[in-house]
This record gives structure tokens, sequence and C-alpha cells, in this order.
């Protein structure tokens, strides 16, 4: 283990650690804030039972929720609290007994002194190596100002620092916002928050507002709630982590006609964009580069957000390529994304997982209109594709996005603009020509290398991607209505089916 992990508490979820850099400084008290309902409870369970799993004395003191509560959400999660020590702090019972209450001093200086001393108590009943303090709120309440709320959060942060444990204070914000006692006392605060969009399941997401002395990983991270706890989603940052020189050769497809229009093929660990409106073969595209991975011996993964899995297999087949087949030999792994339920952060962490552990070095994204509806805000989803993007290519990945552009033929324009960010840039389009409609391709950007500057019609049959030669003598292809400057232009074109 690295020597600043073992003076470190992990908190026993894996995305959140990382972001931390490491958990929490042994020894320190801790703020975890956020609305009901966003996970703190959960949290506090997972980092419990963490450290009683290192063989650590643990100890939960809840102010807010019954025993018998706790014990419910564990087993909603399959865990068992065999070894947590927990302390229901309950108002003594003369506290409750209106004819025991003193009418010359206030009751809520008896019950907070009473409380602290409580606390105290279980505290050293147990010698915990870490506790949970559930919830603030509580304390706020009896303190009744924020000079003695403030004095009260110092005074358990002396007296835990003093026995060496390392606390996390849960808090429900039930304050004004404005509030930020406990902000300057704790060594760490991390804010939980939950979103409800428009459409589709709410989405939860944290970030470290504060850690004294540590690195960690700032920005919003998106987490989720299931069976099994709280798994957080580290915002992904494509230069964290160095990688090894790698080298750029060109990888071919199953086409060699359009390997030849790509100038070789494409560079590995590059970006290539394919834009185009809907129907123009954009997905089955991507598929011939899928099929030349899996010819090399790689391995590719599709993410797929806008189409069913079943009628992919089959559109594919129709062209030649048994996805199926692939899938079950362990060549492909395809994904299906639904962007109402899944959040930017955890698709992130579902391409890194398949890199980084599956060994994929081909990566599909079908399509960045799907993607968009999972983040709608276009510069959120740029850098995100950024950043993507990036930590792809320091790991020798090549990556395949696509784009559906509104209309048919003319000016067309895309849902949001990457171009930029990709190294290789394929326009697919409509065009009218011989009382037909057909489908032209062309680069218009490769950064790596030289290309074709031509523009070339292209079919889609059972041999999938046919390229035909050179529209040498139409003007004006790529606005969907091309002028013939040739008297055997359409001798350029493919024969009319029969």
């Amino acid at each position: 283990m690295d020597e600043h992990l073992t003076d470190h508490a992990l908190l026993g979820i894996a995305g959140l650690d990382d972001v931390l850099e490491g958990g929490f400084a042994k020894g320190r008290l801790f703020l975890l804030e956020g609305s009901p309902g966003t996970g703190k409870t959960t949290i506090g369970l997972q980092f419990l039972l963490a450290g009683r799993d290192a063989g650590e004395r643990v100890l939960y003191v809840t102010m807010s929720e019954t025993e018998a509560e706790l014990r419910a959400t564990a087993a909603s999660h399959g865990w068992s609290l065999d070894g947590v020590e927990i302390f229901e702090l309950v108002p003594p019972e003369n506290l409750l007994d209106e004819a025991q209450q003193q009418s010359l001093l206030y009751s809520s200086d008896l019950e907070l002194g009473e409380t602290t001393g409580r606390i105290f108590e279980a505290y050293e009943r147990v010698v915990p190596d870490r506790m949970v303090l559930d919830s603030l709120s509580e304390i706020r309440l009896l303190a009744q100002s924020s000079l003695r709320y403030r004095r009260q959060i110092l005074t358990l942060k002396h007296y835990f620092a003093r026995n060496d444990a390392t606390v996390l204070m849960l808090d429900d914000l039930s304050s004004e916002l404005t509030d930020r006692t406990v902000h300057s006392i704790a060594h760490g605060v991390i804010r939980l928050e939950e979103l409800s969009p428009d459409y589709g399941a709410e989405r939860r997401r944290l970030r470290v507002l504060k850690y004294r002395a540590r690195q960690f990983r700032g920005g919003y991270h998106d987490f989720v709630i299931r069976k099994g706890g709280v798994t957080v989603f580290p915002r992904l940052v494509a230069g964290h982590r160095d990688s090894d020189i790698y080298a750029r050769d060109k990888l071919a497809s199953a086409s060699p006609e359009l390997d030849a229009l790509l100038g070789g093929g494409i560079e590995r660990g590059s970006s290539v964009l394919v834009l185009g409106p809907a129907g123009t073969g954009k997905s089955l595209l991507t598929l011939t580069f899928i099929a030349g991975a899996v010819e090399r011996g790689e391995r590719a993964g599709l993410f797929v957000f806008d189409e069913e899995l079943g009628l992919l297999y089959q559109r594919a087949l129709g062209v030649g390529m048994d996805l199926r087949r692939m899938v079950d030999e362990g060549q492909l792994i395809i994904e299906q994304v639904d962007a109402a339920q899944m959040t930017p952060g955890e698709f992130s962490a579902q391409v890194r997982q398949h890199v980084e552990v599956g060994g994929v070095r081909t990566v599909v994204v079908d399509s960045l209109n799907g993607y968009q509806a999972a983040m709608p805000e276009e510069q959120a989803l740029v850098l995100h594709i950024h950043e993507l993007l990036q930590f792809l290519n320091r790991r020798a990945v090549t990556t395949f996005l696509t784009v559906a552009q509104h209309g048919l033929v003319g000016d067309m324009k895309a849902p949001v603009d990457v171009t930029y960010l990709a190294d290789t840039v394929v326009l697919l389009r409509y065009f009218e020509a011989a009382g037909r409609v057909r489908r032209a391709i062309s680069v218009v950007k490769k950064r790596a290398s030289a290309h074709e500057d031509t523009i070339r019609e292209y079919r889609i049959g059972t041999r999938g991607f046919q390229l035909g030669e050179p529209l040498t003598q139409f003007q004006g292809v790529l606005r969907g209505v091309p002028t013939i400057s040739g008297v055997d232009a359409e001798s350029r074109l493919f024969p009319d089916r029969t």
C-alpha cells in the first residue's frame, strides 16, 4: 500500500475514494451534507462497514433515525451490521414530561448539555476508530443560535481529535443555505445533490467543497444508489494518469475503397466523427471499422443510444456482419444506453471499465444525439466529449462518433458542434441525380495524414459499403441538387438497380 494511504481511512466506495485521492485523513472531522434522500445515511454506513472489515471499532450515533430504521436500510442493501455499535440518542423521559420541564432555565440548555454528554459517554464506552454522527440538524435546533452551535461543534471536534477518531458528521441542510458554521471547522466537506430532470429518473451528484492540505478531484461527480450501496463515477480527467507513447499506425476497415479515401486508414488512438442526415448509413459505416478491428484480433466496444439491439443485429446481417457471433466470441462488447436512466458520468465509467479492464481498443458511440439527451447543456457536453476523447487517445483507443444532422438536403445543422474536437471528419450526404436519390461520401478533415479530397458515391448492399468513382463531373453534390458539368457524368454513377 502507498505510504500516503496508511494514514487515511478508506470509505469503501471506490469512486469516492478515488475522488478524495485515498479517503479520509485519520483522526479528523468531516462533514457530509445534502438534502433528505441524497444518500447520506447509506454512505455513512458504508464508511463504518469498511472500517469494521478492516478490523476497526466503529460507532453510529443516531439522533434522527431509530436503530430499527438503520437496520432496515442496511438489510435493503444486503448488509449485516454485526460489529457496528449503534447508539440511538433519544430525549430522556423527564424532558418529554411537561411537568418536569424547568420554568426558570431554558429547556434547550439542559437538552444540549445532556445530549453532548451522552454522545461522549457512548464514545468512551466503545472508543471507536470511526464514528458517524447523524445528524447535526438536531444539535443545531437545540443550540438555537449560530454562536452556541459553533461552540458545540468545536467542543465535539476537539474531544474527538484528542482521541484520534475519524468522525463523519451528517447534515440534512435544514438551516438557511447561508449558514456555513461547520464548513470552517470541518477538515473536509462533501455535498450531495439530487436533480430532477423534466423526464427520466432523478440524477444525483456530489462535490468536494473542501479538504484541508489534501489534493482531490474537483468538480461534480455523478453517483447512484442501488442495492449494494452508493456507487460514485469520478469525473473523467484526461491528463489524470500518464500513458505510454504508442505507435500511431494506420488501421484498416473492412472496405479497401474506404481506406483509400481516408489516405490508407485511420490512425490508432485518433477520433473520427461521422456526420450526416438520418438514413445515410452512419451506423453501418462505423460497423465497417468494427469488423476491421475484429479481423485484426482486437476487441471493440459499441455503445448504442438510439437503436434497438435486435434491429441492429438484423441490419448488420444484411450487410454481411454477424455482430451476435462477435459478441458471443468475446470480440465485441455492445452496450444499450438509456439516456433517460444513465448519467454521463456513469457512461464514461462504463467506457473506462471496458478500456482499462476489458482491453477494448476501438470504441463507437452511436450517436451523440442520444448522448445529448443525457446531457442537454451543450457547453457541458462539448467539454465532456473532449475529456472522453483525450482519455481514449492517451490509451491508444480509436474512437468513432456519429451525429445525425437535421434535414435531408441543402444546408443542415447538427444539434451540437464537435467537429473541431475530432481528428477526422467524414461527411455523408444525399443528392439527386439521374432521377434517383443517391448517397455521397467525402472526408473533409484529417489531422494525422493526407486523404482524398474527392466526393464519391457509395451504396450499401449485402457486401457492405461500396464506393464508386469520384464524382468529378458534378458540381453541388454536397448541396443535394448537383449540376452536370461533363457529358459522360452519368458514367461516374452506380448503375441503376434493376
